[in-house]
């Protein structure tokens, strides 16, 4: 009689310790695991991908009909874009492009950072002011900004420096301070600061504020904590975002356009406007921004790198 009531086991079907399957399975990892095994003697198999290779196929198919359809559509008239590419009035375009991308970029990180610092002092008064200014420049539009500034003598003939509310005693006409160029530069720079405080206020509070405490229990002065501690690990988080806003900046400087500045975008509408040849210098213009905007992003990847000495291995 038996003494327990599990089912009898079927030799054919497996043993006590598990079905056939199982068993052949345990004895191959058991062989792999084995040192004495010999490697070579086992099949590698690499890990089929039939759908990636489908996906490259498309993919090329199609950027070679692009390709082809650049080189052999005459629409595109490449001898035209040849030959405005490197004129004269176009160089200069992407000169005056270049320097309202400079200036716009230096004043505007220089008020970000100010800015920055205003949102994280301790005092109320002043992080209300730097709030409220970051609030108001990033919500109006940078068009309606530039064609503020352009403007700027329509609601004061003139401006005065002396006591407040009280007599001035230098005098300048809006009319003749403010032309169309520096009225660009300020409208960017003042967008620009607005974006880059928060930039720079984020890479700041990125930095962990116990290097602070310590570097204050050591003695060392805040402007030193700043410059040598807080500054070089901030630099790590601010610069990607701070590559992106030149970038955008760079290529936004077409909206100056509106204001008649002979910047890379405009002098290609006068161009076309008297040739007719639309579709090569839009390519003109599309070159240069390629170009320089790939420059700037080479530039971003070596400071990038040098900011990232001993946190990259």
């Amino acid at each position: 009689m038996s003494l327990t009531s599990d089912p009898p086991i079927d030799p054919a079907a497996g043993t006590a310790d598990g079905p056939p399957a199982e068993k052949a399975a345990d004895e191959a990892v058991g062989k792999a695991a084995d040192p004495r095994t010999d490697y070579g003697e086992l099949t590698v198999v690499p890990a089929r991908h039939p759908w990636r290779w489908v996906a490259v196929a498309v993919t090329a198919v199609l950027v070679a009909q692009f390709i082809n359809g650049l080189v052999t559509n005459p629409g595109w008239e490449w001898d035209v874009f040849a030959q405005f590419f490197s004129a004269p009035v176009i160089l200069k375009a992407v000169w005056l492009t270049l320097q309202l991308t400079f200036y716009g970029t230096v004043l505007g990180f220089a008020l970000g950072i100010v800015l920055a610092f205003m949102r994280l002092s301790a005092s109320p008064f002043l992080r209300t002011v730097a709030y409220g200014y970051i609030w108001a420049f990033r919500s109006i539009p940078l068009i309606v900004q530039l064609l503020f500034w352009f403007n700027l003598a329509y609601l004061y003939k003139e401006l005065q420096f002396g006591i407040p509310f009280g007599p001035g005693f230098f005098t300048f006409d809006t009319m003749n301070l403010v032309g169309a160029v520096s009225a660009a530069v300020l409208g960017l720079a003042l967008h620009q600061a607005a974006y880059a405080a928060e930039i720079v206020r984020g890479g700041v509070l990125a930095v962990g504020g116990g290097q602070l405490e310590a570097a204050a229990a050591l003695g060392i002065p805040k402007l030193r904590q700043l410059r040598r501690i807080v500054l070089p690990q901030a630099m790590r988080s601010i610069l990607p975002n701070a590559a992106n806003e030149i970038i955008s900046l760079f290529k936004g400087t077409s909206i100056v356009s509106v204001m008649a500045i002979g910047e890379l975008f405009y002098q290609v509408q006068v161009v076309y406007g008297r040739s007719g040849r639309v579709v090569p210098l839009l390519m003109v213009a599309t070159a240069w921004y390629i170009l320089l905007t790939t420059a700037l992003s080479i530039i971003q990847y070596y400071v990038e790198r040098h900011y990232a000495k001993g946190a990259v291995r």
